[in-house]
This record gives C-alpha cells, structure tokens and sequence, in this order.
C-alpha cells in the first residue's frame, strides 16, 4: 500500500518456477531467462518506453543485475532503468554463505532426490501446500534446477558485479544485518568498498534475510528516502 500511494503503478511478479507461476519441467532455469520474462512482461504492459524503479531481493538482485548490464549496454532497450534498490541477495558470491540443505540441493549429488522427496513428505504431511501445481517441492528436480543460479552468479560474477560497478544509475541497498546467508558485516563491508557511491540503510540488529517481511514499515521508509533523495 506504501508503494501504491507514492508510486503512480506499482507491478509485482513472480518469476517463473516461484510461487504461483508455471513450473515447467523438464526446465532449465536460469537468470538469463528470468531477465527475459521481466523484459517481455514490460513490453507486454506497454511500460518499455518508461522510466521504472527497479525493487528487488535476494534472487531477485541477481537478475536485477542482469537488466541493469542490458540497460547500460543497450542490448535489449526493453527496461529503461530510472533506479534500482537492492536487498539481502548475494550480490557477491565470495560473501554469500548459502545453507546447508542448499549446498546439497544445488550440487545435485545422491542425496538431492532423496531429501526433496523428504521435503515433499514433511510439507504435503502436514497441509502446508494445497495444491501440487502451485507447490514448486512436487518437483524432485526443481529445487536442483532453480538452485543453480548459485553457480550462476559464480560465474558471471564479473558481468553482474561489473554492472553495479559500472552503473551512473542510483543504488541504494536495504540491508537486514541478522542475514545468516549474507552475514554482517562481511558482506556490509565489501558492498561499500566494491560500490562506495551506493546509499545503504542498514536496518535494526534484529532484521534478517527478508526485511520487507520482518519490518515492512522500516524497509518502506528506507526505500521511500532513497526515492526521495534524487
């Protein structure tokens, strides 16, 4: 609601694979495509001649990345980006600690199948999805194909950190320091010495890895400043 009545449209989406969109399979997902849809869902809009304020978290920088590399190298032209605010995402996979269960899932190694059908079990057992379609976990293999947009980042590292690097766009970073994934101040540090010209707004000790969730009036009004401030 904060958003709507500062902004005059405000467009949320999942990506494909995330919550109730489609989850083809066999598929391969990757931050390329993911980039590609945005693209194509703001064409479809008719919003590709506007200036838009990207907002974004966690797998969502990453391919905020990706469009703001396209944007200034005018490989696409679809997203003209007016600002872009990033969030506990690993923007810098040498500071991005991901769980364990991830490690495992990601690398796809025996044990992969064997705890996603766990996982199914443990969430279908207790009625924490309603539906196989909007459930991504009645897939065995899509946890271990969404994840790998871990690697992805490792090794685009360059193209993605160089495009905030490279960037006259204004950034800001909302940052919840409890993050276990991105831990304070590891990842605080490296973001101000890699983008110095970057805003930050760090939020109270006790926010971690989701604070649109955890605190969505602090999380509002930082971003709202960082709006504001251009």
């Amino acid at each position: 609601e904060g958003l709507t009545q500062r902004f005059h449209r405000v467009i949320a989406l999942d990506f494909v694979g995330f919550g109730f969109s489609d989850k083809p399979r066999p598929h391969r997902y990757s931050i390329f495509e993911q980039a590609s849809i945005v693209e194509g869902l703001v064409r479809h809009l008719g919003l590709h001649h506007q200036r838009i304020n990207l907002l974004s978290h966690d797998y969502g920088d990453t391919v905020a990345q990706e469009l703001l590399h396209r944007y200034e190298h005018n490989k696409t032209g679809s997203i003209l980006i007016n600002s872009l605010c990033l969030s506990n995402g690993g923007i810098f996979p040498e500071t991005h600690y991901p769980r364990f269960i991830q490690k495992i899932l990601k690398d796809g190694g025996l044990l992969s199948p064997i705890i996603t059908r766990l996982m199914n079990f443990f969430f279908f057992s207790r009625g924490l999805c309603s539906t196989l379609r909007h459930c991504p976990l009645h897939n065995d293999r899509f946890l271990f194909s969404i994840l790998q947009y871990i690697n992805q980042r490792k090794k685009h590292r360059d193209r993605w950190v160089g495009a905030l690097t490279s960037t006259s766009v204004p950034l800001h970073l909302i940052y919840g320091p409890l993050d276990p994934v991105n831990p304070h101040p590891e990842f605080l540090q490296l973001y101000k010495k890699v983008l110095p010209t970057s805003t930050v707004s760090v939020l109270d000790d006790h926010i971690s890895h989701y604070p649109q969730l955890e605190d969505p009036a602090g999380f509002l009004n930082a971003y709202l400043n960082f709006i504001n401030s251009f």
